[in-house]
């Protein structure tokens, strides 16, 4: 045991006292943080200046109607009616420049312009158009057809109509200026009928054995942060250990090291040495995310942009370690096994490659699971030692598993790592002392049984 806590420390402290651990110790939180808030806030971004609109308005009533609803296409449904029109509560200027305001911060800006047709032929107006277009005067422009309120039909010219944030404001201030256009020649009141049809805000409140509780539904988005970690791990941690052995076995340090400790114990020390780095660094990320969770999502609901937090249970904590755990070392024993039966990191790369498809394969059989958490192919998934550190713990946030479930899950996962690391140690043995060529499939079962 003397030599076993020697080569787990070793392994441990030499490895987290790299800069490596340290760099992505800190910049891990960082990097997942922006890959989740950043691309949203870029996507609303608008670069270059405000686009200019031109719309041409062949029905001779819908410019004022349509100009409102870009500029005031995020302020509100309920906002009140098109200034001075007729059956509309008209809009002071300080309320009007309040929603362009409001508008403007909260995504791209646009500058309308009205082209009257001014009887010339359509064709004409648009060939003119096309040609502000091409020399970059103008960003895009819209033709409302005469019909439009009956055919609800309109064009859309612009050098990018692959702008998605553009094309979908533009057309759904379109056809709201269109709908209150309809109704106002019907003579129904719009802002009594966009007060009608305002929109609800759903609070969602989860029914368990334990009671009644506010949840946001945002638990399975901390599930899968802990899958993504497990993955990370994997590939991080997993290519540690096919390097330090596959170096051992190429520059035969093994064959020293085994003159002087039982490679069981050699095996087992790289095994808990590597996972209590790996653990460390999860404990890290995990209080980095509290204190985002604590700090930074007021920070980001003062700017606009709302995070919802789940409320989930201490419980949930101690079995995402847990579950964090059996995962690793499954997986991590299975890289050292792949690395003992090689001799080069290419062929160790090559053959660990299913073992990262059945940590991708857990990822995508979670969605299913969310859907009906009770079924029994939910219950299945969640029992397999390969897909139960995500699987299971998906179900706990969703609709919380008897107890019994959760703890054969561990179980099972607890004895398929005990026979892991039992396969492994045998194959380690062996494999760490052939050299010239990989071992085979057929070999590998007569190393076990011969062991």
């Amino acid at each position: 045991m003397k030599k076993l806590r020697v080569i787990i420390r070793r392994e441990y402290l030499g490895r987290i006292r790299t800069k490596g651990f340290i760099i992505s110790s800190l910049l891990g939180p960082l990097i997942m943080i922006g890959f989740t808030v950043v691309p949203g806030l870029l996507i609303t971004m608008k670069t270059g200046g405000a686009t200019k609109v031109a719309v041409v308005d062949q029905t001779g009533k819908m410019y004022e109607g349509v100009r409102e609803s870009i500029l005031t296409r995020r302020s509100g449904e309920g906002d009140g009616g098109r200034k001075n029109a007729p059956g509309a509560g008209a809009v002071a200027p300080d309320q009007e420049a309040q929603m362009r305001q409001a508008a403007a911060a909260l995504g791209a800006q646009y500058e309308i312009e009205q082209v009257l047709p001014g009887g010339r032929p359509i064709e004409e107006i648009k060939a003119e158009l096309n040609a502000r277009v091409r020399k970059g005067e103008l960003g895009v422009y819209l033709v409302l057809p005469e019909k439009i309120l009956e055919e609800g039909r309109a064009e859309y010219y612009g050098r990018n109509v692959s702008d998605p944030i553009t094309t979908s404001q533009l057309r759904h201030s379109l056809n709201r200026a269109v709908v209150e256009q309809r109704l106002r020649e019907a003579n129904i009141d719009q802002n009594r009928v966009r007060q009608l049809s305002k929109e609800i805000a759903l609070e969602m409140t989860k029914v368990s054995e334990g009671g009644l509780e506010r949840d946001s539904g945002g638990g399975f988005g901390v599930a899968m942060f802990v899958g993504l970690f497990i993955y990370m791990a994997i590939l991080m941690y997993g290519q540690v250990i096919l390097s330090s052995v596959v170096e051992e076995k190429t520059t035969r340090v093994s064959e020293v090291l085994f003159s002087s400790v039982k490679p069981f114990h050699l095996m087992l020390g790289k095994l808990l040495g590597v996972a209590g780095v790996a653990i460390t660094q999860y404990v890290l990320w995990a209080v980095a995310f509290g204190a985002f969770a604590l700090y930074g999502v007021s920070m980001l609901a003062a700017s606009g942009m709302e995070v919802p937090l789940p409320s989930l249970p201490l419980s949930f904590a101690v079995y995402a370690l847990l579950f964090f755990v059996l995962g690793f070392l499954m997986y991590a024993t299975i890289y050292m096994l792949v690395a003992a039966m090689v001799t080069t990191e290419k062929e160790a790369g090559q053959m660990a490659m299913p073992v990262i498809f059945l940590s991708v394969i857990s990822i995508y059989l979670a969605f299913p699971v969310i859907r009906n958490p009770n079924s029994s192919f939910a219950f299945w998934v969640s029992i397999a030692p390969f897909f139960s550190p995500i699987t299971m713990l998906v179900r706990i946030v969703t609709e919380k598993p008897p107890f019994w479930q959760i703890a054969l899950s561990l179980g099972v996962g607890l004895a398929s790592v005990v026979v892991s690391v039992w396969v492994a140690a045998r194959v380690y043995r062996v494999g760490m002392l052939m050299y010239g060529k990989s071992a085979s499939l057929p070999e590998v079962v007569r190393w076990l049984r011969q062991s």
